[in-house]
């Protein structure tokens, strides 16, 4: 249900933002996930009004976030709900969010996939590969993840310092393990 890849530089990026963020451990059991995510929300939901989801066309994803928002009287706001995943990734380009695919796995996807950043050219290839495999052009089905390394909502900007590339011959999928990073401050 959550992404995973890179995920302890979460911490980073709310740096970035200059935002608190609250962590928990979960093992990402089935179901289980949500009753952890429950128990973080519970212990805040005095401090927060809701919960954005980034769902695109998950009903799976944005259904869960929901009734948990429901049963705790948060709001659940699912901002990109049902949007054009093309036009999605051309807003995030124009307000110059700086995207990597850091893990793949679908047809499609080879390792050369790993530590792109999404661009025009980029978005082109995606937009082909939907058309030729069927893949989501947001990668909403797990056909890739991303991490943001700068948005207009960063304060600095995340630059990796060094990584690894994990690549599996047999299922054809892989990701890249950010193992150091730097900020930058923007001006």
């Amino acid at each position: 249900m959550f992404h995973t890849q890179n995920i302890e530089l979460t911490k980073v990026q709310a740096e970035a933002m200059g935002l608190p963020i609250i962590t928990r451990l979960t093992k990402g059991e089935k179901e289980k996930e949500l009753e952890d995510l429950r128990e973080v929300l519970k212990n805040i939901k005095d401090e927060v009004d809701g919960i954005v989801c980034g769902a695109i066309e998950s009903e799976y994803q944005r259904t869960r976030i929901a009734k948990i928002c429901e049963e705790l009287n948060l709001d659940c706001v699912a901002p990109l709900w049902k949007s054009d995943p093309v036009e999605i990734l051309r807003g995030m380009l124009k307000s110059d969010f700086k995207i990597m695919i850091v893990a793949v796995g679908a047809v499609g996807l080879s390792k050369d996939w790993l530590g792109r950043i999404i661009d025009e050219k980029c978005l082109k290839d995606l937009i082909e590969l939907n058309r030729k495999y069927k893949i989501h052009i947001a990668g909403e089905g797990g056909e890739f993840e991303t991490f943001v390394l700068d948005c207009p909502l960063f304060r600095k900007r995340i630059e990796i310092t060094d990584y690894d590339i994990s690549w599996d011959e047999k299922t054809q999928s892989g990701e890249l393990i950010i193992k150091k990073v730097k900020t930058i401050k923007k001006s």
